[in-house]
């Protein structure tokens, strides 16, 4: 009987093993070749120079972002872009004078005259506090004749450049949305261990050359940068048609591209998100944040994720020192390949070619933070941001 146990346990672990090997050999080679981020660094991309200068307002929803948004607005007027360029910025309740800032840091730029500083309205039944603001940066009087629209957060410093890379970019391509994941900070544990691995898990559930297809239905944004046309906005309904969503960015993405229009989404360094993360708990909060609605809010879909991420990054790791034999090999090759994949990430970030080992331990917080996400769905407290909780009620979300 002990013989029989213990083959009975060497198979299933051969089995497991090789069915996480697979998985990998899948990600690498079939997923849209996502983790190759040079493919789609904006930095390194050829500038051409601009043979039209579409009208452009900069809208920017802030909400209690004293400690960063002097510093974006004076980026944001400092933009070298030929064209004509206004922007709103949208104070959405803030307690701590935002809006106030935002005005004097205009003046001292001496740009007064093009940035409008508007009161948020109150929140409207339906709606999430970032996309109320941004529907009425849009009806604003000063943009009212723009032909894009620029989306960007509070607490992102862009680089003198950026406006006139991503029109470029729309306009040669003919784009209706064109999006950068801007460089996030680095510098404390946490940030180094957790937010590249943010990247490289967004960039596998949304490869960019998927999301730059035509042909297929992946639709991929980053909310921190967002350049959209107009006329697309306008073909989708408006911001009211995702007025609801707490995933703004990818729901605007993909009601784009559904609608016929062309997209693309890539990397920046020259522009920096300013917003620190010195602790776990921060980043935590930060993957909570929408790891549920991520998944619908589906108890099955939870399940199913939180099973695969074991299989996927934590098997190899358990294989890998189980000793058992072939099962050992399979796993280090599935952890090999994850740690290949990893690399470029970690290159982008310019940080140890050590850290791409680390992602098993990543993914293990992440898995936990899903899970805190669903709880707090569960206690009404989903898609918590800036004090207000943006999940739909529970009996009204599958």
């Amino acid at each position: 009987m002990g013989f029989e146990t213990e083959w009975g346990v060497n198979l299933l672990a051969l089995i497991l093993a090789i069915i996480s090997l697979l998985i990998w050999v899948v990600l690498t080679f079939f997923r849209g070749a996502f983790w190759q981020v040079l493919a789609f660094d904006d930095d390194i991309a050829k500038q051409e120079s601009l043979e039209r200068r579409p009208r452009v307002a900069a809208i920017v929803p802030a909400r209690d972002e004293a400690e960063f948004i002097a510093r974006t607005v004076e980026s944001l007027v400092k933009q070298d872009y030929p064209g004509e360029l206004r922007v709103v910025v949208v104070d959405d309740h803030s307690e701590d004078g935002t809006g106030a800032l935002a005005r004097e840091a205009a003046a001292r730029a001496g740009a007064s005259e093009r940035v409008l500083i508007m009161q948020g309205a109150a929140l409207e039944s339906g709606w999430t506090g970032k996309l109320l603001a941004m529907q009425q940066g849009v009806e604003s009087t000063d943009a009212r004749t723009a032909e894009y629209f620029w989306f960007t957060d509070a607490d992102i410093e862009h680089a003198p450049d950026t406006l006139r890379r991503v029109v470029q970019r729309a306009e040669k391509d003919k784009l209706d949305l064109v999006s950068l994941m801007v460089l996030p900070q680095v510098n404390s544990l946490p940030e180094r261990l957790l937010i590249p691995p943010f990247l490289y898990f967004f960039l596998k559930l949304y490869p960019p050359n998927w999301t730059a297809s035509r042909k297929r239905k992946t639709a991929g944004a980053a909310g921190g940068c967002i350049l959209l046309r107009r006329t697309a906005l306008e073909r989708i309904g408006g911001l009211e048609a995702i007025r609801g969503e707490v995933i703004d960015d990818c729901t605007l993405a993909r009601a784009v591209k559904r609608t016929g229009g062309g997209i693309w989404m890539g990397l920046t360094r020259k522009s920096v998100s300013l917003r620190t993360y010195s602790s776990f708990t921060e980043i935590q909060d930060l993957i909570a944040r929408t790891a549920f609605t991520q998944l619908s809010y589906s108890g099955l879909l939870l399940a199913g994720t939180l099973l695969g991420m074991f299989v996927t990054y934590l098997l190899p790791v358990i294989f890998t020192f189980s000793g058992r034999p072939v099962a050992w090999r399979l796993g280090l090759a599935a952890w090999a390949l994850m740690a290949i994949t990893y690399l470029p990430t970690v290159r982008f970030y310019r940080m140890s070619p050590l850290w791409a080992a680390a992602l098993p331990v990543a993914a293990a917080f992440y898995t936990y933070a899903t899970w805190v996400s669903a709880v707090r769905y569960w206690l009404g407290r989903g898609g918590q941001w800036k004090g207000r909780a943006q999940a739909p009620a529970k009996s009204s979300a599958q």
